[in-house]
């Protein structure tokens, strides 16, 4: 038989196969429930389970960690552990978690709520540290109870005036970035400080987020209004800069890629919270520094916002490594291992040198090229998802966006409004907006196009009473 008589045979019986197959019917399109086996766990393992898992859960959901992500590692976790048909529902602040134990026993139900956000570092390696331990049947689940609980209670790796250096840093190394002089970067190294201390003592009074917010953008415009008065600023040397960097740190707290990760993973109540937290948050930025700004034109005093950035050759390699050095403080300031720190001016880096290249050299605008340089950093988050390095995924996409974030932006659109009109104000308003969504986007499809694949693992036995 010819070559072409043999091609013409077997797509003949491929069509007759597939003709054939439409007689027939498929498989159910979805598993609903998986099978229960004969041996139903008793009460009180179940209930060890489920609180370890209801544990990392929070850890993860208050660190910042998406609620698909969160969800993933609790079932995991579940399933390694002995328990293959369980439930996990998040809700903002609120975690569910309910075990199916088929028609032999009732489901058992837990529900815990996640009612702060903490950023530690340290602590999340710690955690991250624990479950590959139990997934690698190193650890049973009672071992894994009482290492969580060591983690959780154990205290922060250094001093807490370590991390109001890395915030601070984190706002120099950004003025840097922008093309601040030494004299301004140091100003808003010590504005930033302030801020922080202020922060953490009315964080310790219980004054809700949003204030704290007007606080800091209030501290952050009104102590640089009054260097500007005093004159220690130098003609040229711009010191809304300071005012700039002191928003970038402001705004590196908000959860902005959790929540287009959430909303992408279709968490769509999840994401709405975050939003509507990150909507809140930034109104009392805004109020605060606009309060500022009215407050100096009672004055007499004008905070102008800074020209055009500089740009070229020297300027591209010293923003680069004012990125770099940026998100090592943003780090820093989370208390991240030390060995993480490198990790994340890497990230930093290779973000920041991603958008310099293109909006420099390309002439790409600054949305697209955020949302280009936020798929750098996830992408690396996800390769760091492959490897055993010991360094958290999220410390390098948190720490390595930090520099993109529109701080410059938001300030010229938080003047404007407060000077030019609220029609100007708006619009910069909305391309620092299109800026942080394609920051956050980028990032997410980073992060799913390198995260590995879950593998199927094996469940862990526990000793038996009799050893």
């Amino acid at each position: 038989m010819t070559p072409v008589g043999r091609f013409s045979a077997r797509l003949r019986s491929k069509l007759g196969r597939e003709a054939r197959s439409l007689l027939h019917a498929g498989p159910p399109t979805l598993r609903l429930m998986a099978p229960i086996g004969p041996q139903v766990p008793d009460d009180a393992r179940v209930q060890e389970v489920l609180d370890l898992c209801m544990r990392v859960g929070e850890v993860l959901l208050s660190s910042g960690e998406s609620a698909d992500e969160t969800t993933r590692t609790m079932l995991r976790l579940a399933h390694v552990s002995g328990l293959p048909s369980v439930d996990v529902d998040i809700t903002f602040t609120s975690i569910t978690i309910c075990c199916h134990r088929g028609m032999a026993a009732t489901p058992v139900t837990s529900m815990r709520l996640v009612r702060y956000r903490a950023l530690d570092l340290t602590r999340l390696t710690e955690v991250s540290r624990i479950i590959t331990a139990v997934e690698r049947a190193e650890l049973d689940v009672r071992g894994a109870a009482e290492a969580l609980a060591n983690a959780v209670a154990a205290p922060h790796p250094y001093p807490r005036w370590v991390a109001t250096a890395g915030w601070a840093g984190l706002a120099a190394s950004v003025a840097l970035l922008l093309g601040a002089a030494p004299i301004t970067a140091l100003a808003a190294f010590a504005v930033t400080a302030i801020i922080d201390r202020a922060g953490r003592l009315l964080n310790r009074w219980g004054l809700p987020a949003f204030f704290q917010q007007v606080v800091g953008g209030t501290l952050a415009t009104g102590f640089t209004i009054a260097l500007f008065a005093t004159g220690a600023f130098p003609p040229g040397t711009r010191p809304s800069l300071v005012v700039a960097a002191g928003i970038t740190v402001l705004l590196s707290g908000l959860s902005v890629v959790g929540t287009v990760q959430d909303a992408i993973s279709s968490y769509y109540v999840t994401s709405a919270g975050r939003a509507a937290e990150i909507m809140l948050l930034s109104a009392g930025l805004l109020t605060g520094v606009v309060l500022a700004l009215k407050a100096g034109f009672g004055f007499g005093l004008a905070l102008e916002v800074a020209g055009e950035l500089p740009t070229g050759g020297g300027q591209f390699w010293i923003s680069l490594l004012a990125s770099a050095l940026a998100a090592a403080c943003y780090a820093l300031a989370g208390y991240a291992p030390w060995r993480s720190l490198v990790a994340a001016g890497l990230a930093g880096a290779a973000g920041w040198g991603t958008y310099g290249l293109l909006t420099q050299f390309f002439s790409f605008g600054p949305v697209t090229a955020t949302g280009v340089a936020a798929v750098v950093v996830g992408a690396a988050a996800g390769l760091l998802r492959r490897s055993s390095i010991g360094v958290h995924p999220l410390v390098v996409t948190l720490a390595g966006i930090t520099p993109l974030l529109p701080g410059f932006t938001a300030y010229r659109g938080f003047y404007q409004l407060a000077v030019e009109g609220v029609a100007d104000g708006l619009v910069t308003v909305t391309v620092a907006l299109g800026i942080g969504l394609a920051l956050a986007a980028g990032a997410a499809l980073g992060d799913f196009l390198t995260k590995p694949r879950q593998r199927p693992v094996a469940e862990i036995t526990e000793p038996s009473s009799d050893d």
